[in-house]
């Protein structure tokens, strides 16, 4: 049997950083489609996550992307970090931006010009800079770089000059910062990406050392990619640092988490549960582009989505589980799980959020708290915050 109090008080430590970058302008490759009320710089971004936090009471923290949300003046990031406080909220991990300068065109760490690839490594020096400014604990890296065509460079060479940018920044990481390796299948090169797998991110943490850990993006992988097993094995070796949350249908989509395959957010987070991934050092994250969707209420969705994956992972009986394993049931095995995921876990979260002191349900709280119309009449004039912005 599941302690139904034990899952409450296990969904009540869950907490799901959330992007500045969501709740600019977002699109395609093909266009970028404007909304009104959209933030115009990232302390804007940090009123609209506030009121994220605040309806669902599990948003805490906001992943700032560098130079979308740089800021200057005397006060700087600190100033920033103080303006998320008086929110209620922390500024989250310092995610780098490599790819969107000309320079970056044949790649960035792994150019295979050395003033290139200083260039590069000194904006990763620059985002520890700013951790230390925030206070925040993780350095998030995810590198566009890769060829387009066979013999374009040096498939080995890259690595190696990856490896040495990685351990130029590592050496400047402070006792309590991580950095976060992400990895991506391919775009935007196609005939070798640098950091196309987990393997590969993960060999680069193993030489790197204890604070290199590798983030799961559930959006960058093959078709029909088992990501628990991934999960599963970067847990069990102690590597697993974070997520970055969304969905996918053909690609990199950046869709809502949980919006294509539910089922695959549930078996994430029973492999997350069971490996003692909650509560503990994993970050989820979200990383998502709300193209035509209202941003603030797609977010919160989002945050909704993890918190009912998780609940369902939760309420698997796991004594029932193994039992059934060690007999070799294999459709009773399978029956535990499906029990557990067909579970309507909405009025056990109704319950937690009630618990919590916070609206049983977020959506309508937010529909009804009038912000939304509040920042379409206020945000008028300026540049909107959007990709790049």
């Amino acid at each position: 049997m599941t302690d139904l109090a034990a899952v409450k008080a296990a969904l009540k430590t869950q907490a799901v950083e959330t992007p500045s970058w969501a709740y600019g302008n977002s699109g395609t490759r093909f266009k970028v489609f404007a909304q009104a009320g959209v933030p115009r710089d990232p302390w804007e971004k940090l009123q609209d996550a506030a009121q994220v936090h605040r309806f669902t009471g599990v948003a805490p923290t906001v992943a700032l992307h560098i130079p979308w949300d740089r800021v200057e003046g005397p006060d700087g990031y600190a100033g920033l970090a103080k303006y998320a406080e008086e929110r209620g909220l922390k500024l989250g991990a310092i995610n780098s931006n490599t790819f969107q300068d000309d320079a970056y065109k044949l790649g960035s760490v792994c150019h295979p010009d050395a003033a290139v690839r200083r260039k590069a490594v000194g904006h990763l020096l620059q985002c520890v800079d700013i951790m230390d400014a925030t206070g925040s604990r993780d350095l998030k890296l995810w590198f566009a770089d890769g060829t387009n065509y066979p013999g374009q460079d040096d498939i080995r060479a890259r690595q190696d000059r990856l490896a040495e940018g990685l351990a130029e920044v590592y050496g400047r990481l402070g006792e309590r910062q991580r950095m976060l390796l992400e990895y991506k299948l391919f775009e935007p090169a196609f005939y070798t990406t640098d950091v196309p797998d987990w393997g590969t991110a993960y060999a680069h943490c193993l030489r790197l050392g204890d604070k290199a850990q590798v983030v799961v993006d559930t959006g960058h992988h093959a078709p029909g990619t088992n990501i628990e097993f991934i999960v599963a094995t970067l847990l069990r070796e102690g590597r697993l640092g974070g997520f970055d949350f969304n969905s996918r249908f053909y690609a990199d989509d950046d869709l809502m988490v949980g919006a294509a395959d539910p089922f695959q957010l549930f078996r994430i987070m029973c492999e997350v549960v069971r490996g003692g991934g909650l509560p503990a050092e994993v970050a989820f994250m979200l990383d998502q582009c709300h193209n035509i969707e209202a941003k603030i209420p797609a977010i919160i969705r989002s945050v909704m989505n993890v918190q009912e994956a998780t609940a369902k992972a939760l309420l698997v009986d796991r004594s029932a589980l193994a039992e059934a394993q060690l007999r070799g049931d294999v459709l009773g095995a399978n029956a535990v799980l499906m029990d557990a995921y067909n579970t309507d876990v909405r009025p056990l979260l109704r319950e937690v959020r009630e618990e919590m002191g916070v609206e049983a349900d977020p959506l309508a709280a937010y529909s009804r708290s009038g912000w939304a119309q509040r920042i379409v009449a206020e945000r008028v004039g300026g540049q909107q915050a959007g990709w790049g912005a």
